[in-house]
């Protein structure tokens, strides 16, 4: 178990930022990532512009939990994949970065991580893993109709995230330099 979720869900959270209804967004009105209509699903009963506009981070946070970092067996993947393909999931759907995985792993992508996957996983390389999640989310991305008006902030987050992955793959250096080495 990695127990990276804290970390994940803070970066996602940074990156979502808060309240949004752009017409040309097909998400309509979200804030801190999370759609309406995801919302009204997860909560069990309609919500209006309000309730939306007052979702905190404690709200949203067991939604993530629960319908993307459970869903994709996030303290099973290495760490970085899984900020990856989380990160991924949010913004595309949880089938969608799941089959990119497994499609990273050479497995054949049915869009639901289990046993077969995660072992897949445990036996490839973690940054091989970001580098092709990422590159198939851009490529994902790209071929939207809506890439001329959101390709430039997307095509940067995924960069962010390409970089905040990578960077979970490298040991820290603890207690180098002071006596303790």
């Amino acid at each position: 178990m990695n127990n990276n979720f804290g970390n994940v869900i803070n970066l996602i959270l940074k990156d979502e930022g808060g309240f949004s209804n752009d017409p040309q967004d097909p998400g309509g009105m979200t804030n801190l990532g999370v759609t309406k209509a995801v919302w009204e699903a997860f909560v069990g009963h309609p919500v209006d512009e309000a309730a939306m506009r007052a979702l905190t981070p404690a709200d949203v946070t067991p939604l993530y939990r629960q319908k993307y970092w459970d869903w994709l067996h996030g303290d099973d993947l290495p760490l970085g994949v899984d900020y990856a393909v989380m990160d991924f999931a949010v913004n595309s759907g949880t089938n969608r970065a799941a089959r990119a995985l497994q499609r990273a792993c050479g497995i054949f992508d049915d869009g639901a991580i289990g046993p077969r996957t995660v072992q897949a996983v445990s036996l490839a390389d973690p940054l091989t893993l970001v580098n092709a999640v990422c590159d198939q989310r851009l490529t994902y991305l790209q071929s939207l109709k809506i890439f001329s008006r959101f390709g430039n902030g997307w095509t940067a987050r995924v960069e962010r995230v390409r970089a905040a992955s990578q960077q979970m793959q490298k040991p820290t250096e603890v207690g180098i330099g002071k006596g303790q080495g």
